[in-house]
């Protein structure tokens, strides 16, 4: 068997349409969504529909760390858009249309946190699973699935804006990680609570993991843990014990798929 795996697509539908080449099957760790586009400031949802001044300060705003001030610097600016919740989710429709439509090998899918997963069942069918809180036989490994982004613990999701990111009560999602059966591959997109995989050292700063997927880990000693998430990581794989721990990497950026045989 041959499985590729790639997370953070955000945008890459011509990418994407290669990654399933010589696969037996896909997989897909979430953040499908081009909602900023750091590189370019006049792509992605944010510079195309509110101008690259915009998606520029937000990006400075979330390199900086100044969680409370980039909320306000966004609802602020899609207040000046008539019917931003339609707009937003009519772009977001539109790249899930090029994206899911690019997929050719049969395809496990799990949303990330840029990501609205309430629009994905359109989508599903023969050639696409989505596969977040399962565990599917992909040959004759079980591999378990769990999407979504945990919030810090005592913190609620924000709603009411236009674009709502996919994340989730801590509890929540460790309630989903635990429900999971034995596992041979572990699939999420954010990490294991491990330091070196949750460190960027762009952003400076520990990204989102979670204690509940570590937790599998030393429980079922599986072959691999898969993620993504964190675009620059202090370390790119670990291994405890058995098991080894591997961001698949920012597929927008590099465009290859991380190779999975057995």
């Amino acid at each position: 068997m041959r499985v590729h795996v790639v997370s953070d697509v955000h945008g890459a539908s011509d990418a994407l349409a290669r990654a399933g080449d010589g696969a037996d099957a896909l997989v897909v760790l979430g953040d499908l969504i081009d909602y900023v586009d750091y590189r370019d400031p006049a792509g992605g949802i944010l510079g195309r529909v509110l101008g690259p001044e915009v998606s520029t300060e937000f990006g400075r705003l979330r390199t900086a760390g100044e969680r409370d001030a980039l909320i306000r610097f966004v609802r602020d600016a899609w207040a000046r858009v008539p019917d931003a919740p339609a707009v937003v989710e009519d772009a977001v429709r539109e790249q899930y249309d090029r994206l899911f439509g690019a997929l050719t090998a049969p395809t496990y899918a799990i949303p990330g946190n840029v990501d609205m997963p309430r629009l994905w069942p359109r989508y599903a069918g023969p050639g696409l699973t989505l596969a977040d809180g399962q565990v599917l036989e992909i040959g004759d490994l079980r591999f378990g699935f769990v999407g979504g982004v945990p919030l810090p613990p005592g913190v609620e999701p924000r709603a009411g804006g236009p674009w709502t990111p996919h994340l989730l009560r801590t509890a929540e999602f460790t309630a989903a990680v635990k429900a999971l059966a034995r596992v041979d591959v572990l699939c999420s997109h954010v990490p294991p609570a491990i330091a070196e995989l949750a460190f960027d050292v762009v952003t400076r700063r520990a990204e989102a993991s979670s204690p509940a997927l570590l937790d599998v880990v030393h429980r079922d000693r599986p072959r691999a843990a898969f993620f993504g998430h964190v675009h620059q990581p202090l370390a790119p794989r670990v291994r405890v014990g058995r098991t080894e721990c591997v961001n698949v990497g920012h597929f927008r950026a590099t465009g290859t798929p991380y190779v999975l045989r057995w």
